[in-house]
C-alpha cells in the first residue's frame, strides 16, 4: 500500500509504504488492495483494505484493517473482518465471474453506526449486471454484520468498483467505476467507454439506483476519489491508455467537479 502526501493535490512527496502483504499462510498473503482510512472517537486512525491469499489462489477477496496513531506506521489487526455472505452475495463461481468480489471498502460513520461499503455482486440477473454496493455495519469498527446491498442487483454494471459515498455540494452521492467489458449490452450502448459513474440519493444510505448513473466525461479516468480541498471538490484517479487497455500507472492532477443534483460533472 503506497503512501504520498501533498499540500495542493498536485505536488506529492512519496513516503515509505504503509502496508505490505503478510507472510503465508494468511488471508492477505497475495495482495493488499484498495481501501479507505477513517478516525475513531479516540483519535486512532483505521485503514480498511482488501486482501487476497496465496493459499486459495488469490481469487477470493476479503476485508481487514490496520491502525495507526500518526498515519505513517500501521499495525495490522487479526483478520479478515468481513467477507461475502452467501445468503446475500455471489461467491466464487467461474461460470459467472472471474473472482469473488468483496473489495474496496469505504468506511464512514452515520447515525451512530460505522458503515462499510464494498464492491460486491448480487445473486440474480445477467452476470454483467450483478454489481452491487455491498453493505456491513459495526458499532466498534471490529465486529461487523453484513447486510443486503445498498443498490439493487441487475444494476447494469458487472462490478461497481472503488465505491465512495459522500455528501458533495450538499447532495448525498455515490461514486464508482466500471470498465466497458463489465457492463450489460444495454448499459454499454449508453456508456461505450466505461469509466467513472455517480448517482444521488436522499441520504448517505440511499437508496441509490445505478440505473440512473451519470457518466463522468473522461474516457481514461478510473478508480477516482472525490476530495475536498479549500472548499472545492476534485476528482483524483488513475489514468489509463487513451486508445487501448494500457494502464498509465499514475494519478491525475485534481479535476474540479460539481454536483448537478443527479451526479458529478466537470466544474466550469
Amino acid at each position: 500500500m503506497g503512501h504520498a502526501v501533498s499540500e495542493n493535490l498536485k505536488d506529492w512527496e512519496i513516503l515509505p509504504d504503509a502496508l505490505a502483504i503478510s507472510d503465508s499462510p494468511a488471508w492477505d498473503s497475495w495482495t493488499t488492495w484498495t481501501g479507505s482510512v477513517t478516525r475513531d472517537e479516540s483519535g486512532l486512525w483505521w485503514m480498511f483494505y482488501t486482501g487476497t491469499s496465496r493459499e486459495d489462489g488469490g481469487d477470493i477477496q476479503r476485508v481487514g484493517a490496520a491502525t495507526s496513531k500518526d498515519l505513517i506506521t500501521w499495525e495490522k489487526l487479526p483478520g479478515p473482518f468481513t467477507e461475502a455472505d452467501p445468503e446475500l452475495y455471489e461467491k466464487l463461481d467461474y461460470d459467472l465471474w472471474h473472482d469473488e468480489a468483496w473489495r474496496d471498502p469505504w468506511v464512514f460513520k452515520h447515525d451512530d453506526l460505522w458503515h462499510m461499503i464494498v464492491t460486491a455482486r448480487g445473486l440474480t440477473g445477467d452476470k454483467y449486471g450483478r454489481g452491487v454496493a455491498g453493505h456491513a455495519t459495526s458499532k466498534d469498527l471490529k465486529n461487523w454484520q453484513v447486510h443486503e446491498s445498498l443498490t439493487p442487483t441487475e444494476s447494469g454494471f458487472g462490478q461497481m468498483e472503488v465505491i465512495q459515498i459522500q455528501e458533495i455540494d450538499g447532495v448525498p452521492t455515490m461514486l464508482w467505476c466500471c470498465g466497458p467489458r463489465e457492463l450489460t449490452e444495454e448499459m454499454r450502448a449508453k456508456f461505450p467507454h466505461g469509466g467513472m459513474f455517480s448517482t444521488t440519493g436522499p441520504s448517505l444510505l440511499g437508496p441509490f439506483d445505478p440505473n440512473n448513473a451519470v457518466w463522468f466525461p473522461h474516457e481514461t479516468l478510473y478508480a477516482a476519489r472525490a476530495v475536498k480541498h479549500q472548499d472545492n471538490w476534485y476528482l483524483l484517479g488513475f489514468i489509463g491508455g487513451p486508445d487501448d487497455d494500457s494502464f498509465g500507472g499514475y494519478i491525475s492532477d485534481p479535476i474540479p467537479i460539481q454536483n448537478n443534483g443527479k451526479g458529478l460533472i466537470p466544474k466550469n
